[in-house]
């Protein structure tokens, strides 16, 4: 049967597979670096509700210092609509940082602060002249801008702007109307930011707070905040040394992982397809043993492999002297059957060499006789043929067969010993094919008693098959199982039954040997028991 091959079409190889995988192992902290937008997303909420609660607080004492001057006639801004005013039975009421700069809530820079159209109300201005250290204080811990609105939008209270109108801006307007407001705004840095920067999106804005002042639902000022959220990518430019040390790490890391992947997976690869080449185009290099074979699997692989390529090159060899053993024993009995039937040939066209009837018989003797011996060599290969394949059918015992084999050989007596009814992995009829060759050969050797004695060892069933036949000379007890050796090749001897013996042992697990150190023949048989196949799930 031939292999089917594999579908002409690219495929990628192992080391591209793994360069690949490396590669992007190392390009994700980079690509990470885009991702951090999402992360400036936060940052910036971050940063609002902050400022939402520094401004709360502002606005909480800059509500008690107006309620305190209530009576004196300080002058209220914009009555809050009645929809507008928060639930009085709520205990809490949350303001939400929902500023997005993943949705474009970006405008333009703030616009900057214009003269006011009526300068703030002395009461407001003293006001803001309590509160200015306050402020002061807080913006050197948290860092953020501040400015205190009267209730017309002029500022009172900060580092800058004193007495300019914010009013113009629109977080700003929403909250003179009592609305709470923010937004995202540009930001022109005082230096250029560092190239990294580039990056993300949330460098270089702004986060602005508008906080109303409410007092008796109208209202009383406002606390206008801004501060530039704090970003990863300036960190990482602060700590660039260690940032460099990090990549440096990572891309070392990812080479010692490709090193490791190389040696341990990729060149035991390169090195076992190599051998497979070698070894299709019969170079005996091919056999040598890997230089480094990386993983347990591989090593496993790389057995398996070479036991294989070794049977297969073994049976190869074995064909190649089995076809030139085969050619020679059929070229003896085909050359003698050709030249007596020339002979005979001859007689007929030439009456004056008309052979003897004597003559004639003998030629025609001779050939039935290499017939046979043909028909019996076929016989023999086809069995060797059926004892190369491994068959599956039921088990079989020594017992069963031993019925048989004094059925067929009534001449010989057949003893047993042992647990002969023993099941072992080889089939009923191949136990008596083995055993037929064993006696066959024995009697055709003078044998007229036959003891079979078995024990099991282990997993194996032994058998001890001896005879009291003609002895087997020291000169070919090493022979005995080459295929075409025989001793009576001149009575029809085909020198394959105990080659033939041998191939079926080692093709269903046993093996057979001849005992050494015996003056009777004895052989020696190594048969698998039925229960080493385990139990069938």
């Amino acid at each position: 049967m031939i292999a089917p091959k594999p579908k002409a079409k690219w495929r990628p190889s192992l080391g591209q597979i793994v360069f690949g995988v490396l590669a992007l192992v190392g390009t994700l902290p980079l690509v990470g670096l885009f991702f951090f937008r999402i992360y400036d997303n936060q940052l910036i909420r971050q940063t609002q509700a902050e400022l939402i609660a520094q401004s709360r607080v502002l606005a909480a004492v800059f509500a008690e210092e107006v309620s305190a001057r209530l009576a004196a006639g300080v002058p209220l801004g914009a009555e809050i609509p009645p929809e507008s005013r928060p639930d009085a039975s709520d205990e809490v009421t949350p303001i939400r940082p929902l500023l997005d700069l993943l949705a474009n809530d970006l405008f333009v820079r703030r616009p900057d602060a214009r003269d006011a159209v009526h300068p703030a109300d002395p009461a407001y201005v003293a006001i803001g002249a309590r509160l200015l250290p306050i402020v002061r204080e807080t913006q050197k811990v948290t860092l953020a801008g501040y400015r205190v609105l009267d209730p017309q939008g002029v500022v009172i209270a900060g580092r800058d702007e004193m007495g300019k109108s914010l009013a113009h801006i629109d977080e700003v307007a929403a909250a003179l109307k009592g609305r709470y407001s923010a937004a995202l705004r540009i930001r022109i840095p005082d230096k250029a930011p560092p190239p990294i920067y580039s990056i993300s999106r949330g460098v270089g804005v702004h986060v602005f707070s508008a906080m109303p002042v409410i007092v008796d639902d109208h209202v009383a000022g406002v606390i206008y905040t801004s501060r530039t959220p704090r970003n990863i990518f300036e960190h990482l430019y602060q700590e660039r040394g260690k940032f460099i040390a990090a990549g440096s790490t990572i891309v070392l890391t990812t080479l010692l992982v490709g090193l490791i992947v190389a040696r341990t997976i990729t060149r035991p690869m390169r090195e076992l397809v190599d051998r497979a080449g070698r070894i299709g185009r019969n170079d005996p290099a091919g056999f040598r043993p890997l230089a480094h074979y990386g993983t347990r699997d591989f090593a496993e692989l790389a057995e398996h492999f070479f036991a294989m390529a070794e049977q297969l090159a073994q049976r190869s060899n074995y064909i190649r002297s089995f076809s030139a053993h085969l050619t020679h024993e059929l070229k003896s009995p085909l050359t003698s059957i050709k030249g007596a039937a020339e002979l005979l040939l001859d007689s007929l066209a030439s009456p004056s060499e008309t052979l003897t009837r004597a003559e004639q018989e003998t030629f025609l003797t001779n050939i039935l006789g290499d017939a046979d011996r043909l028909a019996a060599l076929a016989q023999r290969l086809r069995e060797l043929a059926r004892a190369e394949t491994v068959s599956a059918v039921e088990a079989g015992s020594i017992a069963e067969a031993v019925g048989t084999l004094r059925v067929r050989f009534p001449s010989v007596v057949i003893e047993t010993s042992g647990p002969v009814e023993r099941s072992t992995t080889l089939p009923n009829e191949t136990v008596l094919i083995v055993l037929t060759h064993l006696v066959d050969n024995a009697v055709r050797h003078g044998a007229l008693r036959i003891r079979l004695e078995a024990e099991e060892s282990k997993e194996m069933l032994i058998v001890i098959a001896s005879n009291d036949g003609d002895p087997i000379s020291p000169d070919n007890r090493d022979r005995i199982f080459d295929a075409f050796f025989t001793t009576r090749r001149d009575s029809g001897g085909t020198g394959m039954g105990l080659a033939i013996v041998r191939a079926i042992m080692a093709n269903h697990g046993g093996e057979i040997s001849l005992r050494p150190g015996e003056t009777c023949v004895a052989f020696v048989l190594r048969l698998p028991i039925e229960c080493s196949r385990g139990t069938p799930t």
